[in-house]
């Protein structure tokens, strides 16, 4: 009898190790972030050491720490498209099956450039507020920790005096930088006076940005001497955890981290299953997410100086002087506080903020054409009843100002009948703006609409991209910028089709030029437009509803890179 129980009781654990045994493997790949990937790649090993399994078959997980601009820059490669500020990823380069960066900047910047990036789940597993970090001592002269400042204020002292060094890694490579960039041009107003604010706090940050994190962390001071301090970067937008692990070095200055108002959107880092992933590896990322949502991982967080998804704090997190136990909501920009996994971000805010970082940093070409027909003198009653003109030449005015030194910008008009039959004329040819700036902002005032003139747009189009083509040059995004608020209405003129097959044919991939369309008004036909820029190797068509709003449309089309088609 005992025999048998003990034969019994052996059978029935075998059953049961069995039964929540596994066999065989999935491999699931991660790529994350390389501040968050020792926490994932530890809550990983728990669960697999637990049995991790689908339907019996286990799963092993390979975490790999990986910069998400190289990440962005391989996916974008994938789908054909590129984004502003990212080398070429290499279609051969080899996709993870879950990707982690650190902010869902990353993929609402993919998803505006290729339709075909739809990632699954995207939930937000950690979060890093975006901070100010100044050096102690320098923190210490504008009030901290004492006195709580707001983006005005560093705007203020970035414009005012040489006092405040500042600094800033490339918003088109870090997710941090961005998320600065954004706070700093929500909080300086919508008027021309603070439009010119706002371009010279740009111009400032420029002057002091690095490619990489860790080569701004070196620009910071290593010393208290004077000198040391006054030609070190004295402010720059960081991460929390940037600010965590360089006072762990033990430095001899230590960072401070000032949580400016408005809140910038937190690094937020999303759980991104990629759009390839078979079914029973998206079960294994599943399962994967799960380990991540249990208690134990927001102490793992907490260990690299991460917060949990609400923005509380684990076990031993060694936040900076003055920070919040609990971090508040963003306000995304343009209005709204939101706490969703997206961190208050919009695409539309994105690609506005680095066109205008584009424009000031990039070196490029630009041939600005102009529709002068007689329909641009139409009202515009968002805009105190100016015609479409004038919204036009105001917009003109402010994207020149904009465009640094190593841009060249030429002016056309075009409607009909221009100069002889032909639709358009040159009013200033591409021009360094080292030597044409003056000459330039004068030739906006002859954007004039012509009373009873039509709209000569294809010649116009063809002949513009010609000219930018006839004088391309390397190293620089040579570009045709074409305004128009209606449909081709000339009768002298080329059709569609051989429009269509000129571009074509007159193509060239060692000279490739990009053809962005912006529409004013209801009057376009957008079907027209893109058979236009379709017809060429990159541009994009971008609708502008509103003639109000022709300025924020612009800079979303300075900062596409590969033809969105917004």
């Amino acid at each position: 009898m005992a025999i048998v129980v003990v034969l019994a009781g052996s059978w029935l654990g075998y059953q049961q190790l069995a039964d929540g045994g596994c066999s065989g493997q999935i491999k699931l790949t991660v790529a994350a972030a390389t501040e968050i990937a020792p926490a994932v790649e530890q809550a990983a090993q728990q669960w697999t050491t637990d049995g991790a399994n689908v339907n019996g078959t286990c799963v092993a997980v390979n975490v790999t720490g990986v910069n998400p601009s190289t990440t962005a820059a391989a996916v974008a490669a994938k789908h054909g498209v590129s984004l502003t500020g990212l080398g070429s990823g290499g279609k051969s380069a080899v996709l993870p099956d879950v990707w982690i960066a650190d902010s869902s900047s990353w993929l609402l910047r993919l998803r505006s450039e290729a339709s075909g990036f739809v990632p699954t789940d995207g939930k937000s597993i950690a979060q890093s507020p975006v901070v100010v970090a100044m050096p102690e001592p320098v923190a210490q002269q504008v009030g901290w920790p004492d006195k709580k400042l707001a983006w005005s204020d560093l705007v203020k002292k970035m414009t005012t005096g040489n006092s405040l060094r500042t600094g800033i890694v490339d918003p088109t490579r870090d997710a941090a930088g961005l998320a600065g960039l954004l706070a700093l041009g929500s909080s300086v107003g919508t008027d021309a006076k603070a439009k010119a604010t706002q371009v010279g706090a740009l111009r400032a940050l420029a002057a002091g940005s690095s490619s990489l994190r860790d080569d701004l962390l070196q620009k910071f001071p290593r010393s208290l001497d004077a000198a040391d301090l006054a030609s070190a970067v004295s402010a720059a937008p960081l991460s929390e955890e940037d600010v965590i692990a360089y006072n762990a070095e033990r430095p001899q200055v230590k960072l401070a981290a000032l949580y400016l108002d408005p809140v910038p959107p937190p690094l937020d880092y999303p759980f991104a299953v990629m759009p390839e992933v078979d079914l029973t590896k998206s079960a294994a990322a599943t399962g994967l997410r799960e380990a991540l949502q249990q208690p134990s991982f927001k102490n793992q967080l907490a260990a690299v100086g991460l917060r949990a998804p609400d923005g509380t704090v684990g076990a031993g997190f060694a936040g900076p002087v003055g920070a919040p136990q609990a971090s508040p909501a963003a306000q995304a920009p343009g209005g709204g506080s939101e706490g969703a996994a997206a961190a208050g971000l919009d695409a539309r805010f994105i690609n506005q903020a680095l066109g205008s970082w584009a424009a000031i940093t990039l070196p490029g070409r630009a041939l600005a054409v102009f529709d002068v027909s007689g329909s641009m003198l139409d009202k515009v009653p968002t805009a105190g009843g100016a015609s479409r003109a004038a919204v036009t030449r105001g917009a003109a005015s402010q994207g020149l100002a904009l465009f640094d030194d190593k841009w060249a910008v030429g002016v056309w008009i075009f409607s009909t009948e221009l100069v002889g039959k032909r639709p358009w004329k040159q009013i200033v040819p591409i021009s360094p703006l080292t030597s044409s700036r003056a000459q330039l902002q004068d030739s906006i005032s002859q954007i004039v609409p012509k009373p009873k003139g039509a709209t000569g747009l294809y010649d116009t189009a063809l002949a513009a991209y010609k000219n930018v083509q006839d004088t391309w040059q390397a190293g620089r995004v040579n570009s045709v910028l074409l305004f128009t608020d209606g449909q081709d209405e000339n009768p002298d003129g080329i059709s569609q089709d051989k429009l269509v097959a000129e571009l074509k044919r007159v193509q060239d991939p060692k000279r490739p030029v990009r053809m962005v369309i912006i529409g004013i008004g209801p009057g376009v036909d957008r079907n027209e437009l893109e058979t236009i820029t379709n017809a060429t190797s990159s541009g994009g068509v971008f609708i502008a509803p509103d003639p109000a709003k022709i300025s924020d449309i612009f800079l979303e089309a300075i900062s596409s890179r590969s033809g969105a088609k917004g």
